[in-house]
Formats: C-alpha cells, structure tokens, sequence
C-alpha cells in the first residue's frame, strides 16, 4: 500500500470517526474523488479497505454507505471495548514505568483543561490520547492492537456520548479515579474503574441513542 493510498484511507476514516460522514452517509465516489484530488478508482479502493475494517457497508448496484450499528451490536462492542480497557487498566497498574505513569498524569491535566473549556470535541481528542496511555502501558502489544482497532470502530459513538450533557465532567472525573488506581498499583481496582467507565448501559445508552438522530440530522444526511 502506497503511503498516498495510507493518507486516502485514513482521512476518509478520520472523517467518519468525527462526524463529518455520519453513520448512514452516502458516499458518493465522484464527490470524494474531487474532494481529495484523485480519479474515482483509489477512492473505489479506499471504500473496499474501509470496508474490510467495518467502518463502511458496500451496497450491490447502490454504491457505499458509512455503516450504522444497531442497538444490539453497539451494547456487544461497548461491552467487549470495555473488558479490553479492563485488562490493558489491570496490567498498566502491574507494568507501567514512572515515566508511563508520569504521561498519564500529564495527559489527565490536558483533559482537565479541555473539560474545562466546554468543548466535547477538544476532550475528546484528550480522551483518546488518556485511553491510548493506559493501553501503551500494559505492554502487550497484541491487546493493544485490539484495543485500538475496536476504539477505532467506536470513535463517532464515543464521541458523541461526550455531547450528552455532564458527561465531559461526569467522564473527567473517573479519568481521577483510574489514574489514582493505576498509579497506586491496584490491578483489579483499576480494571473496575476502566470497565464501568466505558460500557454504556441504562441511562447512558439510552442517552447515546437518542443522540444519533440528531447528530445525523445536523449533518443534512439525505
């Protein structure tokens, strides 16, 4: 793969992963293709990779949407995000170096800020940046490709949860009690913490669904 093809498909998907093609676009080859610069058939390419990732549904004869998940399929994801963050929470308690342990510090402080600044989208980036710390902290490469590749596939609904209201200050605030457990080298607290503060049930869920109508209104989806 080309590291132009690379770029192609990682811009595609980082607008998705942020809402630019909501869950449900049309992905309309021509447009992109002026979009970025490039023929029709990199573009085609790029939707294949896609996907293969899950990240885009290919439609016979009807061209290619971005993918929506249904309520079941996004409780069995939160869930399984959840119990990967559990592990990669209880071995970063067990195996992080000061250093490791000082970046999660660092990258808690920038989260403070963006909570504080009312932006959603701000903390989100600091989010992920704090929920990649704690993975590169387990220091199990395997899980942590897995980690990030189903945080990849999450990424529009994790974000949007950030815009249901008191959720940035609600999420901050267990972003404390993780890094206290992580650093205090309790495992199985950590790992409880990390599990509770992913998975979406109740209320929470019921919150992120009632977001995706809305949010995918907003973008003017046919």
């Amino acid at each position: 793969m080309t590291s132009r093809s690379v770029q192609l498909r990682e811009s595609i998907e980082e607008m998705i992963a942020v809402g630019t093609l909501p869950p449900g676009q049309h992905l309309d080859e021509t447009e992109l293709a002026t979009r970025f610069g490039v023929s029709r058939t990199p573009i085609r390419e790029t939707l294949i990779q896609l996907a293969s990732m899950g990240l885009v549904v290919i439609r016979p004869r009807r061209g290619a949407v971005v993918a929506e998940l249904g309520p079941r399929q996004l409780v069995e994801m939160f869930e399984m995000m959840s119990e990967l963050e559990a592990v990669c929470a209880r071995l970063g308690a067990r195996r992080m170096t000061a250093a490791e342990r000082g970046k999660l510090r660092e990258v808690h402080i920038a989260c403070q800020a963006a909570s504080a600044s009312d932006d959603p989208d701000d903390y989100y980036y600091k989010n992920e940046a704090f929920h990649h710390a704690i993975y590169g902290g387990s220091h199990n490469q395997f899980l942590i490709e897995q980690a990030l590749a189903l945080s990849r596939r999450l990424r529009p609904y994790r974000r949007l949860q950030l815009r249901v209201r008191d959720r940035v200050a609600a999420s901050f605030s267990e972003h404390g009690a993780l890094v206290d457990a992580i650093v205090q080298g309790d495992g199985e607290g950590a790992a409880r913490l990390a599990r509770d503060h992913v998975m979406i049930q109740g209320e929470r869920f019921a919150d992120l669904m009632a977001s995706l109508p809305a949010a995918v209104s907003a973008q003017g989806v046919a």
